[in-house]
């Protein structure tokens, strides 16, 4: 991989709480078939309006509504691969060479009884003019003839298989082909549907499902979330979308439904599916069927709801965000200042006066802008009725460096109420977990409102990470629902077609168009009707581009308002550098206002890279945490490791910018993406509202812990709150997006866990007392961390490492600070390459320099809400106190910004140990400290 970040591998959430890997399916008995269907009686039959799969035998029934099988066999078929992609209605590509002598045809079988139909195809002489699928191997073009196109729905509803022959009829090689391109040729108008899902009117319901492949399509209704099947209604196929609808003369809001889907799977064969709605709003309880309802119901419209104001953001550039990245049930689940029902609960938003309710109000009055939240929507891996917790009594009297804990948390993380959420089951309904009842499909609704409501009325807006790129499961599988219903068109497939889990899921194909369109109509309803005001897309470069631009336009239009876009821009897989499509990644972002996660200034602070192993990320220190100047026993770095650190964390704190030209070490001046970066350029973006900077989130080891490892082990607790505080300064001091994992403002530890997503409440607790920062509760789960545990166990043994309360308290109260400096001045929030280049310099910068301090300088002369004239920023991370000759700003009349010199300031240093000395522009920094100097 060119990529080291992708952080991805260790957040596998949809491995927790795993379903079976074969499906349960009851089969029922094949029935006898009609004679086989003629070329004429094919072609009369090409109207989508006259199909069905149901002899009435097998028609579907009130029974089958309420049948404990998920799915039937009607009818088995072989499992074949499908090589063979279909490049649009007319065209198909068979990779590979075939004989010259050989000739091709389509065999189609309308059901499991009948015989096979034969279409020959024309073998073309050139090959098809196709970009979208230039991935796939050159080969064998093919063309169905003209007279068969009028089949071609009846066609994809069925089994086919392309054929290669001999002159002698000898069959020399056969596939299954990919039909995603058929599809979204052949039903292109399908992308304007505007009411796809359930949506009720006044006296009436309409139910639309797109299942263009089916044979038939029936909706099962339930008076309640629990009650049995009180109608069964068939729907009716549109030729023109490939949609199946149907509108019943009632207003069903609070009513329930599934689908039963006939549909021929790859594999499988003809199979009913009964299923969930992909475009459900809500559902019961562990999303077993799906809910009805309109989301502008009054009595979904919490008190004040329409009438209370969002936030407004300081401008539309993503610049402003400084935003706090936060679980849900981390939040409050150990808080006892909350309501006892309402922990891990949506509801403890609500609970204005809770610990941790204060300190998020507090946060926003100092500059905060955005809580985001990890995943909310509905999630597949959490039982949304009964779950447990492992007991915290019993895991307190376990020692710091035990086995115990963790053997504990993991005995029970099957069934308990911890997962981080990165295992979408439905991406358009609130996640019934966190709802005071997950069986009443109105609660989640109302309760997920009054949480954003909440939010809102301290001053911070709500954003959301939003997981399209993959699925919680594929196939035939208990919880798959997009595949269920259109078989083979909403994943990702490989060349043999195989679903591709590069995102260690079920990897969805957001460049098919209806899955684009599921993505975009997702986000429309969570923006418009849950006032959601910004996204976080996990792993984003696995998605186009051209698909993100489309989200924002419509985002924006449907809320009246801009909608703030971030994600991971990661590059693997099979889409790696623009494989399949111009990716929304890093490299192929730039110019599009959307900002993705910069790697480049993380690694420089925290030494080495997301995926390192043990004995790596002992030896390999970061900038923040010793590199050279301060040792580890386990440290192998030269000096020059250090001078390229610095460099990136300059990059870094000017946006990583492809253009912003820097004096780097060896005293040549380039623009940052000609400076190396794990092979890459370390400038990626072209505007900084385009870049997101942090030095930890949810995925891999908190900063804390991290630092745990690489700073020598007997660094004072003192210290160790200072270099915390030193990362804080990276990040809010860097041009882009300021991101913050909630916690890293109180030394937050998870007793040295790499991958929390599903180490249960005990690792992953907040304590808002800020007395205990979660270190030495034992050893981290052994599945995750194992490899770690002999360097681990000494560190958590030693009591001289964990955070006294006083420098908790401490670390929270600079962040504070830190927050309100940048939020003082738009100079640390400037909105266009074109000011960063003009107005950002760097002192103490090329062979000459002391690379454990870095100088910014910003001008802020002309600039609306500079606040000064002037910005002097400066972090020294050594454990000696720098002094240093900056000669081109002698002369300026310097002075502490006011910040540093209130008398509650969090951080003394700068008031009694920082010296600026006008006269010989010498500059004296305190050890491990950041300040700022500003120009009155």
């Amino acid at each position: 991989m060119k990529n080291r970040s992708f952080a991805l591998l260790l957040a596998c959430a949809c491995t927790a709480h795993a379903t079976p890997a074969t499906p349960v399916i009851a089969a029922t008995s094949a029935t006898s078939a009609t004679a086989a269907t003629s070329a004429t009686a094919a072609t009369s039959a090409a109207s989508a309006t006259s199909a069905t799969s149901a002899t009435p035998a097998n028609r579907p029934t009130l029974a089958d509504c309420d049948s404990a099988d998920w799915a039937q066999v009607l009818q088995p078929a072989q499992a074949i691969e499908a090589a063979a992609h279909w490049l649009d209605r007319q065209h198909l590509r068979w990779p590979g060479t075939g004989q010259a002598d050989s000739s091709y045809a389509l065999l189609h079988r309308a059901d499991g009884a009948t015989a096979a139909s034969r279409i020959q195809l024309a073998r073309l002489s050139q090959t098809v003019a196709a970009p979208r699928w230039a991935f796939v191997d050159a080969g064998v073009d093919l063309q169905l003839p003209q007279a068969a196109l009028a089949r071609l729905p009846a066609l994809l509803r069925g089994e086919l298989t392309l054929v290669e022959s001999g002159p002698a009829g000898t069959v020399r090689r056969s596939s299954a082909l990919q039909i995603a391109g058929a599809l979204d040729d052949l039903y292109a108008a399908a992308e304007r549907l505007p009411d796809l899902g359930a949506t009720p009117g006044r006296q009436q319901t309409r139910f639309v499902l797109w299942a263009p492949t089916a044979t038939a399509v029936a909706v099962c209704l339930h008076a309640g979330p629990e009650a049995a099947a009180q109608r069964l209604l068939p729907l009716r196929p549109d030729a023109r979308t490939g949609a199946w609808s149907a509108q019943l003369p009632h207003n069903l809001s609070g009513h329930y439904y599934t689908y039963l889907v006939d549909v021929f799977v790859r594999g499988t064969g003809w199979v009913r599916n009964r299923v969930t709605d992909p475009y459900s709003l809500s559902l019961n309880a562990d999303s077993r069927r799906s809910w009805i309802g309109a989301l502008n119901d009054k009595h979904l419209q919490p008190p004040g709801w329409l009438t209370t104001p969002r936030p407004r953001s300081r401008g539309t550039n993503n610049t402003e965000l400084v935003i706090y990245e936060l679980h849900l049930r981390d939040f409050s689940v150990q808080d006892d200042s909350v309501g006892a029902a309402h922990r891990g609960k949506y509801l403890a938003f609500t609970q204005q006066h809770s610990r941790g309710m204060q300190h998020l109000a507090a946060m926003a009055r100092a500059g905060a802008t955005d809580l985001h939240l990890l995943p909310v929507f509905d999630l597949a891996t959490v039982p949304e009725r009964g779950c447990t917790s492992a007991p915290p009594e019993r895991l307190k009297q376990a020692a710091a460096d035990s086995p115990e804990q963790q053997t504990l948390v993991m005995t029970g993380a099957a069934s308990d109420c911890f997962n981080w959420g990165y295992d979408p089951f439905h991406y358009t309904a609130p996640e019934g977990s966190y709802a005071s009842d997950a069986n009443d499909g109105a609660v989640r609704i109302v309760e997920f409102r009054r949480m954003v409501q909440a939010l809102h009325r301290v001053g911070l807006r709500v954003g959301m990470d939003v997981v399209y790129n993959h699925t919680t499961a594929s196939g035939q599988k208990q919880r798959s629902v997009l595949d269920r219903i259109v078989p083979g068109y909403y994943q990702r497939l490989d060349a043999t077609g195989k679903v591709e889990t590069s995102t260690c899921c079920d990897n969805t194909a957001t460049e098919h168009t209806m899955m684009a369109k599921l993505m975009i109509d997702s986000t429309v309803v969570w923006a418009r009707d849950h006032h959601i005001d910004s996204f976080r897309f996990d792993l984003m470069g696995h998605q186009p581009r051209a698909a993100m631009e489309r989200l924002q336009r419509a985002v924006n239009r449907a809320s009246g308002r801009h909608i703030h876009l971030i994600g991971e821009g990661w590059n693997f897989g099979e889409i790696a550098d623009g494989k399949r499509f111009v990716q929304a990644s890093q490299q192929s972002l730039n110019g599009s206002g959307i900002a993705s996660f910069s790697d480049r200034g993380r690694d420089a602070a925290r030494g080495g890279g997301c995926c390192d192993n043990a004995q790596q990320t002992l030896q390999r220190q970061g900038w923040l945490n010793g590199l050279v100047y301060d040792p580890n026993p386990h440290a192998q770095a030269e000096p020059v490791e250090l001078l390229r650190a610095a460099d990136l964390l300059r990059a870094g704190l000017a946006g990583s910018l492809r253009g912003y030209r820097l004096t780097t070490h060896d005293g040549t001046v380039k623009a940052l993406d000609r400076i190396d970066y794990a092979g890459q350029g370390a400038g990626f973006a072209s505007q900084p509202g385009e870049v997101v900077n942090y030095v930890e989130n949810h995925d891999n080891p908190t900063l804390f812990d991290i630092n745990v490892l690489k700073l020598p082990p007997g660094t004072p607790r003192e210290d160790r709150a200072r270099v915390q505080v030193l990362g804080l300064a990276l990040t809010a001091f860097s041009q882009g997006v300021a991101y913050f994992h909630a916690g890293v403002e109180m030394l937050r530890s998870k007793s040295g866990d790499r991958n929390s997503f599903d180490s249960g409440d005990w690792f992953n607790r907040i304590d808002w007392t800020f007395t205990d920062n979660g270190f030495g509760s034992g050893l981290p789960p052994k599945k995750e961390n194992a490899d770690f545990w002999p360097a681990l166990q000494p560190l958590l043994a030693d009591p001289g490492i964990k955070p006294t309360p006083a420098d908790i308290q401490f670390t929270r109260d600079a962040f504070f600070d830190l927050l309100k400096i940048r939020a003082s001045s738009t100079l640390f929030r400037l909105a266009s390459a074109e000011d960063v280049q003009r107005r950002l310099v760097f002192h103490n910068t090329g062979p000459a320099q002391q690379p454990t301090v870095i100088v910014g300088e910003l001008d802020g002369r002309a600039l609306p809400g500079a606040g000064f004239a002037g910005l002097l920023f400066v972090l020294n991370a050594d454990k000696q106190a720098q002094r240093l000759e900056l000669h081109a700003l002698k002369g300026r009349d310097y002075r502490l910004h006011p910040v540093h010199l209130q008398a509650a300031a969090a951080d003394k240093r700068p008031q009694h140990q920082a010296r600026w000395n006008p006269t010989t522009g010498t500059l004296t920094v305190p050890p491990r400290t950041a300040l700022v100097y500003v120009l009155p």
